[in-house]
């Protein structure tokens, strides 16, 4: 029987309708600067057909196909909108899965589509695709922010069939791009070696960017890239699309250059080790991939993608953050409740609004008086704190400052009561030595009693002392010796770990925003081992690495600035690095300010220079937090930095401008161009945070237009005695 017959009676029967159509059918996805379009081929699969700048005539769309002369019969599935695996693909599968009846092939037909309109700014479209042979459905869902030209995109499978269906691989979202070139710029590192970037002219045959870490699963690499079309995208010029995967577990995503030398990309939960079972009628969502075009250039994507984040994404995005003070490098793991509450007062006169007690606070039978021991048990220690977090809290209360506390309650140490009573909520291979990372091991978040117990500690902290203000969340191993013995005794597949245990993760975190909406937390996860957009619905800022070198801390925000905005990125000043304080405290005030020092140890000057920079970083924090981020010198290209924040009517800038080179005389010896500003109105410039008893060399008597600031430029004067300046700018009338 010849194909388009049968499938015609298949899809009669199953009221679908009829297969052959007048004309195809167009649904564009768009924003208000651009278009992803799908549609329908005369055998009713759904392919990509358009994806770049909005068309101004919608109906243009339906002719796009007819433009191209790529004809191949074995590559007709290359632009599918989910590929399938299985049946006539030839590409990398958005979907593979094996029926009930042991059958591996899939086909998907475009069976119904609508569009909801959640607001004037947000819709929603959903895509209904089917098997016509076996009872399994996809729903593609594109999520439109139309000011923000962001899309967020996922998918839910379906299956009706008697018995499970086994899911091999089960992306997010499958993209189809055509262009001359494209240009990967992608990251790698590890510990305090976060967000080397790389970029990579892709070529034929498919690069891979994935991790299989489980926890702490950004350690090696993140799950966010650009990617530039034709040419490589600068700040200002080029097209380019900036995507991230909102999942904090395992990720993969493959970029493959076809045949016809177009870009298939698939993005999603990484399907190593994770064979997934889905029931009859059972549904599973996948994570949301995220992503915004510009076609012009880097800056204005990642603005995008900072007013997306904002107002949508970042627990009390457009809100506001507190400065806090941690014992940290101050103390380790060695203080009483004598040395704390001098370390109180030490904040209240350095004038932040919180102290953060970091780890060591807790376990009696095995003490956390190193990374060893006492993990798991979330008791105070009797010793260091007689009289337990409560008094701390009044402590820091009677000096004027809030209490905020570290956790790692995802982790247990082996030497451990917690170990001793539930091994079996231990992640290990129960026939293999244990290997640690950082002396633990991760919890088995797939059980629901050790979620129940990792709420519980949070629940008990509040309940217990309901005026705790912050939380730092830690995780700082990864995944060895997978296994759970939670799923071996409920007889569920082993193959479920990696992806159950972020599921459990995040009701954990669902449970506790529900009870606690409003606490502030931090992220962290041994620096950025955990940063994606899924998690950060919970947090409030994320801590982007261990290191806090200044002048590493410029290569690293800056990179991370692509995808996050500042007001999620926590910035301490420290005793790392070789800068002075100055230096180390402008860098900071790139982001969410916080302090890691022994304000004992300061002399005279540097903490009446402390005390005024926090006073200026409240002047300005508005701007960084919520302004738009100009990049405008890149350090990895010149001998100085420098970067921006414009408020968005324009009326006040800030420039932050740093000394990256040892050469002889390196510095900013030209003017460079702003950006940002409103060309019309008038500008005045001002040095802040100059140190004491020294002098701008800035003239802050003249007036700038600002179409002078942005054409001919402004020179901060950063040179080898002035290596790091912030200029704060302001509307004159």
């Amino acid at each position: 029987m010849h194909k388009k017959i049968f499938y015609s009676l298949l899809f009669s029967a199953m009221g679908i309708g009829s297969f052959a159509q007048n004309s195809p059918v167009v649904i564009p996805i768009e924003t208000s600067q651009n278009a992803l379009v799908l549609q329908t081929d005369s055998e009713n699969h759904l392919g990509i057909t358009y994806f770049g700048k909005k068309l101004s005539q919608p109906a243009e769309y339906k002719s796009i196909p007819s433009q191209s002369r790529q004809r191949d019969s074995n590559a007709g599935i290359y632009n599918s909108a989910y590929t399938p695996s299985g049946t006539w693909s030839v590409s990398e599968p958005a979907l593979q899965l094996t029926h009930s009846d042991g059958n591996k092939s899939l086909d998907l037909i475009y069976v119904s589509h609508s569009t909801t309109k959640q607001d004037n700014n947000v819709s929603l479209t959903s895509i209904i695709l089917r098997d016509p042979v076996y009872p399994v459905e996809v729903t593609l869902f594109y999520k439109i922010y139309i000011a923000e030209n962001v899309v967020e995109q996922w998918t839910v499978i379906k299956s009706q069939e008697k018995n499970p269906v086994l899911m091999q691989k089960y992306a997010s979202a499958n993209l189809y791009f055509v262009a001359k070139d494209y240009y990967l710029t992608h990251y790698n590192g590890s510990w305090a070696k976060e967000m080397n970037p790389e970029e990579e002219l892709l070529t034929a045959g498919i690069r891979v960017l994935d991790s299989k870490l489980g926890t702490r699963a950004n350690l090696f690499q993140p799950p966010s890239f650009s990617l530039s079309f034709d040419k490589p995208a600068t700040e200002t010029e080029g097209k380019v699309l900036l995507g991230t995967l909102a999942w904090s577990g395992n990720f993969r995503m493959d970029f493959e250059v076809d045949s016809h030398h177009n870009l298939r990309l698939i993005a999603g939960i990484n399907s190593y080790a994770s064979e997934y079972p889905l029931a009859s009628k059972q549904e599973f969502k996948t994570p949301s991939f995220i992503y915004t075009f510009s076609e012009n250039g880097k800056g204005e994507a990642s603005r995008n993608l900072h007013n997306w984040a904002r107002k949508y994404r970042v627990l009390d995005g457009e809100g506001s953050r507190l400065t806090l003070l941690n014992n940290w490098e101050a103390t380790y793991f060695d203080f009483n409740e004598e040395k704390l509450s001098e370390l109180f007062k030490d904040g209240k006169k350095l004038g932040v609004d919180l102290f953060l007690l970091d780890d060591g606070w807790f376990a009696n039978k095995y003490p956390r008086n190193n990374d060893k021991t006492g993990l798991g048990d979330w008791q105070e220690n009797i010793k260091k704190l007689p009289h337990g977090i409560g008094y701390l809290v009044k402590e820091a209360q009677k000096t004027g400052i809030k209490f905020g506390i570290w956790v790692e309650p995802e982790m247990v140490n082996p030497k451990s009561e917690l170990y001793e009573k539930h091994p079996d909520w231990v992640i290990k291979q129960p026939q293999r030595p244990e290997h640690y990372m950082r002396n633990q091991l991760p919890l088995d978040l797939s059980n629901p009693e050790v979620q129940d117990f990792i709420y519980g500690v949070l629940d008990k902290l509040f309940t217990e002392n309901p005026d705790i203000a912050y939380i730092k969340w830690d995780c700082n191993a990864i995944t060895f010796n997978a296994y759970s013995a939670y799923l071996e005794k409920s007889k569920q597949k082993q193959s479920q770990l990696y992806v159950d245990y972020v599921k459990g993760l995040y009701k954990v975190l669902e449970k506790m925003r529900a009870k606690y909406p409003k606490i502030p937390m931090m992220l962290c996860s041994g620096g950025g081992g955990r940063v994606d957009y899924e998690a950060l619905k919970y947090f409030t800022e994320f801590w982007p690495s261990d290191n806090t070198d200044p002048m590493e801390r410029i290569f690293m925000q800056w990179e991370y600035s692509y995808f996050f905005p500042a007001i999620t990125q926590s910035a301490h000043v420290t005793d790392w690095g070789k800068q002075p304080l100055k230096f180390r405290t402008d860098v900071a005030m790139m982001g969410k300010l916080g302090y890691d020092i022994v304000v004992s140890h300061l002399n005279e000057q540097d903490l009446k220079f402390s005390q005024q920079a926090v006073a200026a970083y409240n002047s300005i924090k508005d701007v960084v937090w919520q302004g738009d981020l100009y990049r405008l010198v890149d350090p990895k290209k010149n001998e100085y930095s420098a970067l921006m924040f414009s408020a968005k009517n324009k009326s006040r800038a800030v420039l932050f401008s740093y000394l990256v080179s040892n050469r002889y005389g390196a510095g900013s010896d030209t003017p460079f161009r702003l950006q940002g500003l409103d060309p019309a109105k008038k500008y005045k410039v001002k040095e802040l945070n100059l140190y004491p008893e020294t002098k701008t060399s800035l003239n802050q008597e003249q007036v700038y237009s600002g179409e002078y600031l942005m054409t001919v430029g402004f020179n901060p004067a950063v040179n080898a005695r002035r290596t790091s300046v912030i200029v704060e700018l302001n509307v004159v009338e």
